[in-house]
């Protein structure tokens, strides 16, 4: 009887031990989506930029890690339609004066730090890589067995895009550009 105490003893302890074997789910970039809003003082414009690739790390439920790539050459304002000037403003955000995509024609994310907040629920802390300058970011990220969605707020003035920014040029009464703009992401894997 003492004996199989010890083995059922050591049968718990192994198995509350066993390391979970992480997993890598790979976004389905197709049926992903990632969709802008940047803000001036007179409108707003919004759009759409591709995911290119990407995948979350999971172990066991939890997320611990993640890394993303962007088509930068994707990007286009949904706002208008042709004729109305957007072409000359998808141009515009492809040009050196904004995203620059001929030099960097992608973007990168790649999660450093996850804390967890709730069920499903994260704090991710992430290098964000634009136009080759790399700045960290903080955003929260809700996962389910086949989705993650997240909002971000990026400062475009900190990856050299000062273009109509407030903080860098004075006298631009309403040209002003806000230095912040928004990502909605939606990703399916």
């Amino acid at each position: 009887m003492k004996n199989l105490k010890t083995i059922a003893i050591a049968l718990l302890v192994t198995i509350g031990t066993a390391t979970l074997t992480a997993q890598t789910k790979k976004v389905d970039a197709a049926k992903s989506s990632i969709t802008w809003l940047g803000k001036k003082v007179t409108g707003q414009h919004e759009g759409t930029v591709n995911l290119k690739e990407g995948a979350l790390v999971f172990k066991g439920k939890n997320l611990v890690g993640g890394n993303f790539t962007v088509d930068m050459t994707s990007m286009t304002t949904t706002d208008l339609k042709a004729g109305q000037g957007k072409e000359k403003l998808d141009g515009h955000l492809k040009s050196e004066d904004f995203f620059g995509t001929e030099k960097f024609p992608t973007s990168t994310l790649v999660f450093k730090t996850i804390a967890a907040k709730s069920t499903g629920v994260y704090t991710v802390t992430a290098d964000l890589t634009v136009k080759g300058i790399t700045n960290p970011v903080t955003f929260d990220i809700t996962t389910t067995e086949t989705t993650a969605t997240t909002t971000l707020k990026i400062n475009r003035t900190k990856y050299d895009i000062k273009y109509g920014s407030g903080s860098f040029f004075d006298n631009l009464g309403n040209k002003v550009i806000y230095d912040d703009f928004d990502l909605s992401v939606t990703l399916k894997f």
